[in-house]
Parts: structure tokens; sequence; C-alpha cells
């Protein structure tokens, strides 16, 4: 039976970072780890749920960590910086303005396009040697024993693995057969992606606008663009779907307002549920979840990939660090130290996420007064201002 280091379910932005970041590592003796990447759609960017039309934000940090890696000269073409960041409460005075050139650093964060990251990054996996992609393909079962995981692939084909790495969204058929804990909120709302062409070039700003039912954030993005996430309650959301194009524009200029004149057009729009769903042990024997898999947050602070690729990194250095020392990768100790590791910025990032979902997505008068004097002394107070830049561009 063929045995691999490494399997990891799922290909999409988590999964294809993973196996690049593994791929480079190496034992005491110098040979490479032996790498499976199982995806269940082929590898389409027309039609790849992992990669489809939206545009994620990478912090700052995220670029850092993607340079770490040796993947950010590749992608760097496809991203567009955010410069400027403004924040503002629908019907109120706060707002909150942060530059890049504030902290030094040529941008605070990065847009880019999911579905031509996934090319750049297949390409990439198909290049590396030791990485071995089987897709299309689903995992039909698989059993975790004292000394490696074997699995079972829907079209019959059976491997063992020393680390099963579950990358494939909230959905993960991994996580669904082991049954893990999680917390669940549903927030009652739902986000309306599109790409949106206005009158004025976005130039490197960022806007996030706070309404009564949920967020607004339009992000730079190519092409003199910007990448819509409208939050609104479910039955809303469900609204805006069903206008057309004008009458959509015409309620989004409504609450968004003039700050990059009129809205002239917009590219095919999507909407996704909104829940938290976060597992409460994100790790097992030789088994790890990362990405979605782990934690489903809400987009108002941009954090979910973000965090995710937080995760990667952190799992990629456990595994270097055990290579060097001669432990076995899928062992207790070295899962149980990563999960250790990253147990408290996953939770801080959980926390101010929910805390800020719901204090902002809310019409309550005193929530409101409370928040709108919140940005207004953030605002004044550049120490304050300084903790909120530096998490919103990764760093703790």
């Amino acid at each position: 039976m063929t045995h691999f280091d490494v399997v990891i379910n799922g290909a999409g932005m988590a999964g294809a970072v993973l196996a690049l970041g593994l791929s480079a590592l190496r034992r005491a003796d110098g040979s490479a780890l032996n790498i499976a990447v199982i995806e269940a759609a082929a590898p389409d960017f027309e039609a790849h749920p992992g990669f489809d039309a939206r545009s994620i934000a990478l912090a700052w940090h995220s670029r850092q960590l993607l340079e770490q890696l040796g993947l950010w000269e590749r992608l760097a073409p496809l991203a567009t910086p955010i410069t400027h960041i403004q924040v503002s409460d629908q019907g109120h005075f706060g707002q909150l303005q942060m530059a890049a050139s504030e902290y030094r650093v040529p941008a605070l964060g990065y847009v880019v396009e999911l579905n031509p990251v996934g090319q750049v990054l297949y390409r990439q996996m198909a290049e590396r040697p030791n990485i071995r992609l089987l897709c299309p393909a689903r995992i039909k079962a698989f059993v975790q024993q004292p000394d490696d995981i074997a699995l079972t692939l829907d079209d019959g084909a059976a491997f063992s693995a020393s680390l099963l790495v579950a990358a494939d969204g909230h959905r993960s058929v991994v996580r669904r057969q082991l049954g893990l804990a999680s917390r669940q909120l549903d927030y009652g709302q739902s986000a309306v992606i599109a790409n949106i062409q206005a009158a004025e070039p976005p130039r490197g700003q960022a806007f996030e606008r706070f309404t009564r039912e949920g967020p607004i954030a339009l992000l730079p993005m190519s092409a003199d663009r910007c990448s819509l996430v409208w939050c609104a309650s479910t039955a809303r959301a469900e609204a805006i779907m069903a206008l057309d194009d004008e009458h959509f524009l015409r309620q989004l200029q409504r609450e968004f307002g003039y700050r990059l004149g009129r809205l002239q057009r917009t590219g095919v729009r999507h909407c996704y549920p909104l829940v938290l769903d976060e597992v409460e042990r994100p790790w097992h024997h030789r088994l790890v979840l990362v990405g979605n898999a782990a934690h489903l947050l809400h987009p108002i602070a941009g954090q979910g990939f973000n965090l995710g690729l937080r995760d990667v990194a952190a799992l990629v250095a456990a595994l270097r660090q055990a290579l060097a020392e001669g432990r076995d990768i899928g062992s207790h100790g070295v899962l149980s130290g990563y999960g250790r590791e990253r147990q408290p910025d996953q939770a801080a990032v959980v926390g101010l996420t929910t805390a800020l979902t719901l204090l902002f997505s809310n019409d309550n008068p005193a929530l409101a007064a409370g928040r709108n004097l919140g940005l207004m002394a953030m605002a004044a107070c550049q120490s304050w201002k300084d903790q909120l830049a530096w998490r919103a561009m990764g760093k703790r």
C-alpha cells in the first residue's frame, strides 16, 4: 500500500498553500516529504468552489507569511494594495481613518481574486515533484490507527498517511466523520458578494460602513473595480439578490453613499449565509483541521482567511521542527503542541469577530450611540487606533 507523509483533503487556498509550504521541508537526511492533495473538484477554475469569483483581503502579516513560505513573489502581481481604510457608521458622525504611511508599511493589506490565484497555486503544485494531485476524488472512508491513517477514495484507491489535514471547508467530510464538537452561532445574516465599478477608482481605499442590518465593505481590486461584501438580514439579502442591476446599484448607493461617486456597474452577484462555526479542538489523532474546516467566521473584520493562513504557517513550522528533531510528524506530542500554540490567537479572533458583529449589526439606540462614541474616541486616541490597525494587519 502506498504511504504518504501528509495527505491534505481540499485544494482551496488553505490546502494549496499548506501543500506548497510543506513541499519545501526536508528531513535531517535531506529527503522531502511525500505529499498527496485530494480535491473533489476538477481543476476547472470557472466552477471550482474554492476559487470562484470572490476576492479575499490579505492582511499585511499574511503577505509576510506568504513570503516566508516562498509564495508571495508569484502572487504579488495579482494583489491590489489597500493603502487607506475608512470605517464609518451610517447615520452617525463617528469615523475612523487609517493609512499605511502611519505605520511605515507599503500597504495595510491586499485584495486578491480567488480565481487567478487558484490557477497560480495549482500550477506550482503540479511543478513540485513531491506533491501528488488526486482530483477529482473524494475520501470515502478513513481509519485512524496507532501508526498511521488508512484512507480509501471513492474510486477504490487505498493508501496510508502519517498525517491527515482537513482543509475541505466548513462542510468538511473529515470533520463530519469524526463528529468533533463545535460552537455554532447563526447570525441571521447573509452576505451578498459582487464586483462593482464606480465613477471614481478606489485608488487603494477600502471602506467599511456599518448599517443597522450589517456592514458593507468595498475593497479596491484590479482594473479600478471594487469588491463588495454587503451583509444584511437573510430576508433582506434575498430581496437584494432578486433586484435587477439598476435597482441593486440604486439601493447600494443609498446605503453606501457617494464616497466613490456614482456606482455604475455590477458583476454577477452571489449570496452566502453567515454563521460562526468553530471546532473547539481542531486536532485529533494524526489529524488536523485548518481554515474554514476549523473555524468559519463572519466577514465583518476580514480575518477568516488570515486566521487560517496563520494556522497553516504554524503547522508548517511545527512539522519543520519535528523533522529536525527526528520526531513522528503525526504524533500526539507534535499536534497537541501545535494546537496549544494556536488556541490563544484563534480564540481572540473569534471573540473579536463575534463581538463586532453583535455590536455593529443592530439599530439599538444605546448601542448605536456607544459604538459611534467608540469610533470617535478611537480616532482621537492614537494608541487605541494603533492597536486596531495592527490587529487588522494580522499582528497581535
